[in-house]
């Protein structure tokens, strides 16, 4: 009898033992929302191989990568070795359809976090909802300033957002006067939903400040099928640099025009978006040559964190990683480290981890001086850096002591 019931006893207590191991090993669902069709397909498809990646890195044993949190081992350690399993869904770059499956991810798909989501537009009502249900949203890459400028308490962008940028080109500005470029007035080209609107008028501001003239700004429709009368206004004024805040099929639709229409201007300036999609180099390099972008995101020598990340992403998708997807990998690898923290997927512990963050640069795959996050959730170590088209391939050119690739100026375009 008192042998029979030490047997049952030591069974229930193996089997309630085994049972609490499986419930801490069960998988973190994190959502993740994209444009996986329509026109920024192309970023959306890379932003979501860049987040698969990164889930790669948490969820197997990579201890080539030992400086990036969480790749040596496999899985949360937090959570008992817990896995991360992906919920993608395709937003198609539309503000009502993000917000739509943001609430279908979180009341049927049960995510405990999300990531995404390319376009300001569709980042502003999905975090809306993540909100609402109080659920912590990571965003990598959409830069409208009042993302976080809504007194929201779960939402997280590690990217820089609109004001860094322009912050940032009136810097590069001085600097280029410095070395002797002749840039008397820039023009302002921006696509005319939060992303392209905020990030220019947060570019006109900072060039107010710095007392350097802006000879246009001239809005427009990313859907635009003819911009022959935006470059002609351009060609009229003739600014000495023109930044495009654009999405992929415009960027592009601008470089063929400028061609067609015979003008170069001394130089062009990409705000990231659609300059580095993976599909512009491609489509435009023989006739956009020069033309600068901003980045964070840098290859690296080879042996590098990053080279090696970009070698798995290069194996996966056939090419190189880009800023946008970069950034985004960078962002759920912070949301996978604070989850681990947390040691928990109870929303309110994801919260107060992510609060907590402060990841250092040796710690990142991205050129930002860390990920530190202030009571907005802006992530106030976010940095950007410019880069070149040369041949096929940007190379960084500024700021010119963090680099030894020389600008060339004016671009070279078609010629």
């Amino acid at each position: 009898m008192r042998k029979s019931s030490f047997v049952l006893a030591a069974l229930l207590g193996a089997s309630l033992v085994g049972a609490s191991v499986a419930q801490a090993a069960d998988a973190v669902k994190i959502g993740i929302l994209f444009p996986l069709t329509g026109n920024a397909a192309a970023a959306g498809q890379a932003a979501k191989a860049a987040v698969e990646v990164a889930t790669d890195i948490v969820n197997n044993d990579h201890p080539e990568l030992s400086d990036i949190p969480l790749a040596k081992g496999a899985g949360l350690p937090g959570l008992g070795g817990a896995k991360i399993e992906l919920v993608s869904v395709d937003h198609q770059g539309n503000p009502s359809v993000a917000q739509q499956q943001t609430l279908r991810l979180i009341t049927q798909e049960k995510v405990q976090a999300l990531v995404g989501a390319y376009q300001s537009s569709c980042a502003l009502t999905a975090t809306a909802v993540a909100e609402r249900y109080g659920i912590p949203f990571v965003v990598g890459d959409s830069v409208a300033g009042n993302i976080t400028g809504r007194g929201f308490k779960w939402t997280f962008r590690v990217t820089p957002l609109a004001a860094d940028f322009g912050d940032a080109y009136m810097s590069f500005i001085a600097d280029a006067r410095k070395a002797g470029k002749q840039i008397r007035s820039i023009a302002i080209i921006n696509e005319n939903t939060d992303y392209g609107t905020s990030v220019a008028e947060a570019i006109e501001g900072a060039a107010k400040k710095a007392n350097i003239p802006v000879a246009a700004r001239i809005p427009y429709s990313a859907s635009s099928t003819d911009v022959s009368a935006q470059v002609l206004q351009l060609k009229d004024k003739q600014p000495d640099l023109v930044i495009f805040i654009s999405y992929t099929a415009d960027a592009i639709l601008y470089m063929k025009t400028m061609k067609s229409l015979d003008y170069t201007p001394p130089m062009v300036l990409g705000d990231d978006s659609g300059f580095s999609d993976p599909s512009f180099i491609p489509a435009v390099k023989d006739i956009a040559q020069g033309a600068m972008n901003r980045s964070a995101w840098d290859i690296g020598k080879p042996g590098s964190t990053s080279y090696k990340i970009n070698e798995m992403y290069k194996a996966k998708t056939g090419h190189d990683l880009d800023d946008t997807s970069g950034r985004d990998l960078q962002a759920f690898l912070t949301l996978a480290e604070a989850i681990n923290r947390a040691g928990s997927t109870e929303p309110a512990k994801i919260q107060a981890a992510l609060k907590a963050t402060d990841l250092k640069p040796n710690q990142l795959m991205m050129g930002y001086r860390g990920v530190k996050f202030d009571g907005t959730g802006q992530n106030i170590l976010a940095s950007t850096y410019l880069i070149q088209l040369k041949g096929d391939s940007y190379e960084l050119v500024w700021p010119f002591d963090r680099t030894q690739n020389k600008l060339e100026w004016p671009m070279k375009g078609w010629r």
